[in-house]
């Protein structure tokens, strides 16, 4: 049977070797799938790292922030560095790793563990000592929050779009209202099904619809923006934008953004405030106005902690799919503050 990212080669593979997950997992032959653009200049100070959303891959960060007519970020002028994270299906992942490790037997996941491996790929593989800019949005600006805090010390500017530092109660519960959706289908078989559970990945799709965007949104009657004449087809036009998904994969993912804090690693152990306080990038920390998951007030408190970094909401009815950046005002007001920051 064909594997679900089988349509994707447009990528380089670097191979971790064993690699041990903050679990205590050891996993042999770990790899990490990986997208570069353009040219590391003599320097090495023009390098940046797109971090991808949930169930996404490197072609989700280049859609959001490289798509359209003069973008801040661009491959005429930077190295582009775009990782894909472990549960994606490309990076080693539940449905491409061969027993004892496949399906649900792969070992838990953290975003520690995402940017603990792309950090090799950058300074190991790559060779590079300085990252210009990191930035991502949801998943992708938990791992930008990450890396700000880990490695302070290679990270210049920071941008998380949509993300937190860590996860909080509310989003916690919405993710684990996804978790359960495809949980309690029984041919999902706790991970070892033998089909594909569909009904738990329809009811995975419409919570997703729902909470991805804001109340004002579905007011504004904003699925007429997105070409649907019902707000009630939403669950299907909101599946196919995700795309292909692999159950066992995409609970890797949930698992790791419902654990994600800077903060909960032998660094920092658990001192959040320490965590933050570390981050010395500059940086904007940009919600939008209206997103359910990631709270702008979280962002704002951040802000007031982490030396150089400035909150700067994102005016959007979009929800969190507002940080997609598929609305030419929120895309702007990301390009031009990336601009303050990079030139």
């Amino acid at each position: 049977m064909p594997h679900y990212r089988d349509s994707i080669s447009n990528h380089d593979v670097f191979d971790l070797g064993q690699f041990k997950f903050q679990s205590g997992s050891v996993l042999k032959n770990t790899k990490i799938a990986y997208k570069t653009l353009g040219k590391l200049n003599e320097d090495k100070s023009n390098a940046i790292l797109l971090a991808h959303p949930v169930g996404g891959t490197h072609e989700n960060a280049e859609l959001i922030h490289l798509e359209g007519d003069d973008r801040a970020i661009s491959a005429d002028k930077h190295f582009i560095i775009a990782p894909n994270m472990f549960g994606n299906g490309l990076s080693s992942s539940p449905s491409n790793t061969s027993e004892p490790f496949h399906g649900p037997n792969f070992p838990p996941v953290t975003i520690y563990d995402n940017v603990m491996a792309q950090h090799k790929l950058v300074t190991e593989e790559l060779g590079i000592s300085k990252i210009k800019l990191v930035t991502g949005f949801s998943m992708g600006g938990l791992q930008t929050f990450h890396w700000a805090a880990m490695f302070p010390e290679l990270v210049e500017n920071f941008v998380p779009i949509c993300g937190t530092a860590k996860c909080s109660g509310h989003n916690w519960l919405f993710l684990e209202s996804l978790a359960t959706a495809i949980g309690v289908d029984p041919v999902f078989d706790n991970g070892n099904y033998t089909q594909y559970p569909h009904a738990g990945m329809k009811a995975f799709d419409t919570i997703y619809s729902a909470w991805a965007f804001s109340q004002e949104f579905f007011r504004q009657n904003g699925h007429e923006d997105l070409g649907l004449d019902s707000y009630k087809k939403m669950p299907e036009a909101f599946g196919e934008l995700l795309g292909p998904k692999d159950p066992n994969d995409i609970l890797i993912h949930i698992r790791a953004w419902q654990n994600a804090d800077i903060s909960d690693n032998p660094l920092y152990n658990g001192n959040f405030e320490a965590a933050l306080e570390a981050i010395t990038a500059k940086g904007f920390l940009m919600p939008t106005s209206t997103d359910q998951y990631f709270w702008a007030a979280d962002n704002r408190d951040e802000a007031l902690i982490i030396p150089n970094a400035t909150f700067r909401e994102i005016p959007s009815k979009w929800g969190h799919a507002g940080g997609r950046l598929s609305q030419t005002a929120e895309r702007k007001l990301v390009d031009d503050s990336i601009r303050e920051l990079i030139g």
